[in-house]
């Protein structure tokens, strides 16, 4: 375990009053115009125009697969049509989310099945030999998941490069502190142009934060947003107060999209929420929307079980390999065995390669060890940074003390010290930790904000799902060899 360093927020919390805001339909507010000098400027409106081209051209590699006398033009066109159909009722088309390169894999290869089962059903395609069929199939499946993560790979280089306007909508602590937090992550594609805070008359702050403008009437939001090009609303607690419910769906009569951002959430959601995934660590939602995710342990535990199993007999040799250097250079005591806290805040115990020996117990429990420990030798340091000496936790996982995706347990001093210092600590142990997790692979190892760390351990059990398990552990391994270990 290394250290971690404390980030304090850009100001207290501010509790944000009960109560909850759904932005109805554009389309059907009547708001009036208000009077601005110039011309309103905006931005035009991003159109899944290449998303559509991908999908429907990801049918040709596999029209190129199927022997030149079955193949059928017209079923082809309508196997393209089909698949249009599903993923837009998938909500595949909507471009104010851009997802990563591996999310969207399962639900685009489902859909593509679910449209060459029809067409074999009700086509003179089902005649051709399965071995020719799943070659199609798989074509199709990889010329759209090519193509797809082609295309929010350029818009993700977009975003970076010109970030969307936002304004932050809420109590005004609560909206500084958000605020903050995205212009330290200016990769997640949204940049706050503003802050429209609902309660300068109990804080008595008129000034800028962070240098953003502090807005309190619906003439300057507007204004805001024509000068800005703003395009999405942040909204942080709850709007319950009239003046903003106003503001909100003025702002979304033209055209802005509006997320809830859950700040100061109580984690351990009903399940009726509708999440969008994560923006910079905070887990958010479309205000209005409906739905719930359903989440389940069994394909995770059978995931951890198979696969720790299988790396634990991979990773044998290894294993052996540093015990008996560390043997060989420190005598026995190999296996550095420490109490940390799991899910539901039972203790258990953590297994590691001892790379430190501290000097008492007392200091093990309560000392921060670095991965650059000047005491250490260059064995001890290489399996840090390497993350060999965490090879044993595969042991924990493969018994369910831990699991290979989750956030990473700390001992019951700092976890009691945390729990104390930020609201949220507490509600990562809902799930199992994890040897890897949604934090880690976001550069939240080593000598980093536990306060970032704790946001994205909460969005990744709120958004919870096995296939983006999957994604972390590739991610994970694709970042084995590191700097500093975590």
């Amino acid at each position: 375990m290394t250290a971690e360093s404390s980030v304090a927020s850009p100001a207290g919390q501010q509790r944000a009053p009960e109560g909850a805001f759904s932005v109805p339909a554009p389309g059907g507010l009547a708001v009036g115009r208000l009077p601005f000098a110039g011309r309103t400027v905006r931005r035009p409106r991003r159109t899944p125009v290449l998303l559509w081209l991908v999908d429907g051209g990801a049918v040709l590699p596999a029209a190129l697969v199927v022997p030149a006398p079955h193949r059928h033009p017209l079923v082809l066109a309508l196997l393209a049509l089909g698949v249009l159909g599903l993923n837009r009722r998938a909500s595949l088309y909507d471009t104010s989310i851009v997802p990563g390169v591996l999310d969207e894999i399962p639900v685009v290869c489902g859909r593509i099945a679910v449209g060459w089962a029809a067409v074999l059903a009700l086509s003179p395609l089902r005649s051709l030999p399965m071995t020719v069929l799943v070659a199609a199939v798989a074509a199709h499946c990889g010329a759209a998941c090519a193509g797809r993560g082609a295309v929010h790979a350029l818009r993700h280089r977009a975003l970076r490069r010109r970030p969307c306007p936002a304004l932050v909508v809420g109590p005004l602590a609560t909206a500084r502190r958000v605020a903050a937090t995205l212009l330290r992550h200016p990769g997640c594609g949204v940049r706050p142009v503003g802050l429209v805070a609902d309660d300068l008359e109990i804080l008595g702050d008129t000034g800028h934060e962070l240098g953003l403008p502090v807005l309190t009437t619906v003439l300057q939001a507007r204004r805001a947003q024509i000068q800005n090009g703003v395009e999405t609303l942040l909204v942080v607690g709850a709007a319950t107060r009239v003046e903003k419910a106003v503001l909100l769906r003025g702002l979304a009569a033209y055209g802005c999209e509006v997320w809830e951002l859950d700040a100061d959430p109580s984690y351990g959601f009903d399940g009726r929420r509708d999440r969008a995934g994560q923006l910079a660590g905070f887990s958010r939602r479309s205000l209005g929307a409906g739905g719930g995710r359903r989440r389940g342990s069994a394909g995770k535990r059978v995931l951890d079980l198979v696969l720790s199993g299988s790396m634990l007999v991979l990773a044998a040799p290894v294993l052996l390999v540093c015990g008996l250097v560390l043997w060989a250079m420190d005598g026995p005591g190999v296996v550095f065995r420490q109490e940390r806290i799991g899910k539901d805040g039972r203790p258990f115990t953590m297994l590691k390669f001892r790379t430190h020996r501290p000097a008492s117990a007392h200091e093990a429990a309560t000392r921060w060890s670095v991965a650059n420990d000047q005491d250490m030798s260059r064995f001890c340091h290489f399996m840090r940074r390497t993350s060999l000496d965490e090879l044993l936790q595969l042991w924990n996982v493969f018994r369910g003390d831990m699991s290979l995706v989750g956030p990473r347990p700390e001992r019951p001093y700092f976890v009691a010290k945390f729990s104390r210092a930020y609201p949220g600590y507490p509600a990562r142990h809902r799930m199992r930790t994890g040897i890897t997790g949604l934090a880690q692979v976001h550069g939240l190892r080593g000598d980093t904000s536990i306060e970032d760390r704790c946001r994205y351990d909460n969005a990744y059990i709120d958004n919870w799902s096995l296939w983006q398990d999957i994604c972390i552990l590739v991610r994970t391994a694709a970042q084995f060899v590191r700097p500093s270990g975590s």
